[in-house]
């Protein structure tokens, strides 16, 4: 059977056992990919090379220290590594790219495209998590609002039924929700772009 043709999460396996074939095959597989996601984050091609090489040290390592169980997940694993590589990068030079909300519920919209592939779908999910966690650290009356709003999907003439406040307070609780989230979401360094 051609090497080439098997499944990653038999390469992986493969590689694990001593195989050291195994890693270049899906190295060379997912190469493109890669570092056009990573390219897509920095524009750089020099710290693009240097974060795809440190992406693949780090899955060697974990490979190594049989630290690696992703059910046969492996690009998208390979993706979260790389991710989480570029915003160390931007940490460490401060050059974190700042959220630029133009409109007041644009900060969702990365939230709700369907049609993400499997490593933009995990991202997009720590994403939501990241976001959903600093929604839980708004003042209640603001974090109401905005999870009827964005969650719930009520109008703001329900959410002031609801709330027992006038539309006018409904909506300026949800522009104070937005203007805290988006400051709390600079300060975490959450990058909401894919």
């Amino acid at each position: 059977m051609n090497p080439k043709s098997l499944s990653d999460a038999t390469l992986v396996s493969k590689y694990i056992n001593g195989d050291e074939p195994s890693l270049t095959i899906l190295i060379n597989r997912h190469q493109q990919r890669l570092y056009s996601f990573i390219y897509s984050k920095v524009y750089d091609r020099v710290v693009t090379d240097d974060v795809f090489q440190d992406t693949f040290i780090k899955v060697i390592k974990t490979l190594k220290l049989g630290k690696y169980n992703e059910e046969g997940k492996f690009l998208p694993w390979v993706m979260r590594i790389a991710h989480n590589l570029v915003i160390d990068y931007f940490r460490k030079n401060n050059r974190m790219p700042k959220f630029n909300n133009s409109g007041d519920f644009d900060i969702f919209s990365v939230l709700s495209d369907g049609a993400l592939n499997a490593e933009a779908e995990l991202i997009r999910s720590q994403i939501f998590s990241d976001v959903r966690n600093l929604v839980e650290e708004l003042p209640d009356d603001q974090r109401t609002v905005l999870k009827m709003r964005m969650y719930n999907e009520m109008s703001f003439k329900e959410i002031s039924e609801n709330t027992s406040v006038s539309i006018n307070t409904a909506l300026g609780r949800m522009r104070y929700a937005l203007i805290n989230l988006r400051k709390l979401i600079e300060e975490n360094n959450i990058i909401l772009t894919n």
